[in-house]
């Protein structure tokens, strides 16, 4: 299922930003795939606690429609399917990355929780 127009312009160039990571998964599924490469399906639910095989499948598609996440089938029985990112989603994750440093500084300061992953995730 294809999202919805946005229904106006951009205001600024966060503006266009957010709309391409909005929503709890998009940037988890970035950070996963830059961590690892390339993933399959089950590899992706595996390092993203919490997420339902139904969200996972929306954000992929919807990352994939903005051209930040590639989707190789391979011709195989059963049928292989891995993820990886684009150059865009790998310029992305770059620009992201101050962001991500802002947010582990917070956590640090503020003494906020964060999850453990396992080794094979982490």
């Amino acid at each position: 299922m294809a999202r919805a127009p946005r229904s106006g312009p951009y205001v600024c160039g966060i503006d266009a930003a957010l709309d391409v990571v909005s929503g709890k998964w998009k940037g988890l599924i970035l950070w996963e795939l830059h961590a690892h490469r390339v993933r399959r399906f089950a590899e992706l639910r595996r390092g993203l606690p919490g997420v339902s095989e139904k969200m996972l499948t929306q954000h992929l598609r919807e990352l994939e429609e903005d051209g930040l996440v590639h989707r190789e089938v391979h011709a195989e029985v059963p049928p292989r399917v891995e993820y990886s990112l684009t150059e865009d989603g790998r310029s992305l994750n770059r620009a992201l990355a101050p962001l991500g440093d802002w947010g582990t500084e917070r956590v640090r300061r503020e003494g906020l929780a964060t999850a453990t992953l396992p080794e094979d995730v982490a």
